[in-house]
């Protein structure tokens, strides 16, 4: 993979920083408050009408539309985006919708099958690809008669169309697609967690709402703020994070191509002071087991968690730090964006909240009724980001998809005060000596042992059938990972789930087997182990 670049403040309002595009920021800051954002959703809705007109992303779009002699049909044609965090990606991602193409953006981690069978899933004309993921999509492009076109981004082979070629070729004279906000805009690849990676379609409508329901009034993102999101633009979390709340209130964000190590993201916090901050808890816990800058050298005033739910150890332990919550919150592809978040007002670590207004929850039990007060069910939501289904699997989009209610497939209960709390995911649920356990619970009382950097808790049949819980953990200090704890140490950790036991109805759990050694580098999001 060639050298990350080094980031860049993009104000996602003006896509104006590449040579030969005027700016439209003195124009732009010559309008009232009100008007700014005003075109700011407007751009989210696709219904773009600037005086000085949309600099990259409409000539993007147009270039698009004068190759669409081999698009079957505008309003469905596909282009599947493989783009690494550059300013490429807003540009490509708007550029389609502004032409009325649906984009359909990639995991750029993946193998070059996994892209193959992407490709043909979605059957996409186009592929926007950056230039360092070129080789691991060449492999596969003649197996694939239906994809005319292939554009490479930050980079030259001869092969191949440039995306600056395509820029510098768009004309001007050309109106944005008319479409309407239940027109599909654009699609998500599940993680593949439950099978095949599924297509989710998402509206022309989606967007702008989980800005106005999540991102103003919760987050309280403003125009003043310069977001860092560890998550990428590919995800639902990095896309809401690092594109729509921004371009929504005319903030800044911080594009990084690399990986989100724990270093890189200390330098860009250092480097670029953002004010918001969005990651993940297994990010979280790596940082704060890292070389941490002082609290006073960051301009941080909020962040946000997502992906997994926060330990309330974690979030505990960044505060004494930094003096900054971390705002913990679920969402999931399906819905967009966060849908249930705790409030930086009102915060309970431990907890994910209450629900974001303009979604309504529910807690299920295995029939699809409500659960009593108190006792653990299936989320599900709905609101009006909820996508309109998976793309050609109408077994699984009728199970994901029920009327106005999208299951989540995490297990939650309702506290005294009616937070909702974090019990696992609905196929991770433990049944030992007639016990329902949540792994969850055991892995947040694992963490608050000092020397547990992250815990992991599984079902494994012993030598008769029966299921018995193994804690893996890995240790802050590797050195001291090896064929076993010391014995003090077990018997801590022991101690520590017994006492999480003993709040539970029932404490005959078994024996508990602590494996332990390193689980390897985990990727963000989906948590594979690397390599």
């Amino acid at each position: 993979m060639a050298e990350a670049e080094q980031p860049r403040k993009i104000p996602l309002v003006f896509y104006a920083l590449r040579p030969g595009h005027e700016p439209v920021r003195e124009w732009l800051k010559g309008l009232p408050e009100a008007e700014r954002h005003a075109i700011g959703r407007d751009l989210l809705r696709a219904q773009w009408r600037w005086p000085a007109g949309m600099p990259l992303c409409r000539p993007m779009g147009n270039g698009l539309w004068e190759i669409r002699t081999d698009l079957p049909t505008r309003r469905t044609a596909r282009v599947l985006l493989c783009l690494q965090d550059t300013i490429d990606f807003p540009v490509a991602f708007l550029g389609c919708i502004w032409a009325g193409i649906v984009p359909v953006a990639v995991n750029t981690g993946l193998k070059s099958a996994d892209y193959g069978y992407l490709l043909a899933d979605s059957r996409a004309r186009a592929l926007i690809v950056s230039h360092c993921l070129l080789s691991q999509v060449t492999p596969v492009l003649s197996s694939l008669p239906g994809l005319k076109h292939v554009i490479v981004s930050n980079g030259d082979d001869p092969s191949f169309m440039r995306m600056d070629e395509l820029l510098s070729d768009g004309s001007s004279a050309e109106q944005p697609a008319p479409t309407c906000c239940d027109d599909a805009c654009f699609w998500l690849y599940s993680s593949g967690s439950t099978g095949t990676p599924k297509g989710t379609i998402h509206l022309h409508s989606s967007l702008i709402q989980t800005a106005e329901l999540y991102a103003r009034p919760v987050l309280g993102i403003r125009e003043a703020d310069v977001v860092l999101s560890a998550a990428k633009l590919f995800f639902a979390y990095g896309l809401g994070n690092a594109l729509t709340f921004p371009l929504s209130v005319g903030a800044t964000t911080v594009l990084m191509r690399e990986r989100p190590t724990p270093e890189a993201v200390f330098a860009r916090l250092r480097q670029h002071q953002p004010t918001l901050f969005c990651g993940v808890p297994t990010l979280y816990a790596s940082m704060l087991a890292s070389q941490l800058p002082q609290p006073g050298s960051l301009n941080l005033r909020g962040c946000v968690s997502a992906g997994e739910a926060l330990p309330k150890e974690i979030g505990e332990r960044w505060k004494r730090h930094f003096g900054v919550d971390i705002l913990d919150g679920i969402g999931s592809t399906e819905m967009l964006h966060i849908f249930l978040s705790n409030r930086f007002q009102d915060l309970c670590y431990g907890t994910t909240g209450y629900a974001v207004p303009g979604y309504d929850l529910r807690l299920v039990d295995d029939k699809g009724l409500d659960v009593e007060p108190g006792e653990i069910g299936e989320l599900i939501v709905a609101g009006p980001t909820s996508a309109s289904g998976y793309w050609n699997n109408r077994a699984k989009s009728t199970h994901t998809f029920t009327g106005a209610w999208t299951r989540s497939g995490d297990k939650y209960y309702q506290d005294a005060n009616g937070r909702y709390v974090h019990a696992g995911r609905a196929d991770d649920m433990l049944k030992v000596s007639g016990l329902n356990v949540s792994p969850v619970e055991v892995e947040s009382a694992l963490l608050t042992h000092p020397s547990v950097l992250e815990a992991a808790v599984i079902g494994s049949e012993d030598e008769h059938g029966l299921v018995k819980p193994v804690a893996c953990i890995v240790l802050k200090d590797r050195a001291q990972a090896g064929a076993a704890l010391e014995a003090a140490t077990t018997d801590e950790l022991f101690a520590l789930i017994l006492d999480y036991l003993d709040s539970c109805e029932g404490k005959d759990w078994g024996e508990v087997t602590s494996k332990v050694g390193r689980l390897g580098q985990w990727e963000f999001e989906d948590y594979r182990p690397e390599g």
